[in-house]
């Protein structure tokens, strides 16, 4: 019976004190993911205005997944160059749950499969913001309720949890 007790006491105070550290990991993460999007959405919106360049990853031109590719380079994340690839990363979510620092993705022009990327900037209950590189306007804020995208809509990938 004792032994019980005592073992009792010490999952009490194993899951006590792992709890209490989970928590302060898990708020420190979350004050830095919120640091990480920051960053990342300063970074592409800082393109604004740059050409759009088939194959592009340089402030002399940007392609879609070139701005994004570059964007999450700037803080060592490492994706896939091309939009179509870029959309196995992370986890699919609903559009209705896409907030700041989520990768929206197109199938623009009737394409068959993802051809279009761009990174959330803003989410409103109507209308979702994203910067991207356009190719007849090169790097812009586009949304949602432009009926191009809305049409063209696929899905939405967090990338940072």
């Amino acid at each position: 019976m004792k032994k019980i007790a005592v073992f009792f006491l010490l999952s009490i105070v194993l899951v006590s004190c792992k709890s209490t550290s989970t928590a302060v990991t898990k708020s420190e993460s979350k004050k830095e993911n919120r640091s990480l999007v920051k960053n990342l959405i300063e970074t592409a919106t800082d393109n604004i205005g740059v050409k759009y360049k088939a194959g592009g990853t340089t402030r002399s031109g940007f392609d879609c997944s070139g701005l994004v590719y570059t964007t999450f380079e700037s803080e060592n994340i490492k994706l896939p160059r091309s939009s179509y690839e870029q959309a196995k990363i992370g986890k699919v979510i609903p559009l209705n749950d896409a907030k700041k620092g989520d990768l929206i993705f197109f199938k623009t022009n009737k394409s068959r499969q993802i051809n279009h990327v761009g990174l959330i900037t803003e989410v409103n209950s109507d209308e979702i913001r994203f910067v991207h590189s356009s190719t007849s306007k090169g790097v812009i804020i586009s949304s949602t309720k432009e009926a191009y995208y809305k049409n063209a809509f696929e899905q939405v990938n967090r990338v940072i949890e």
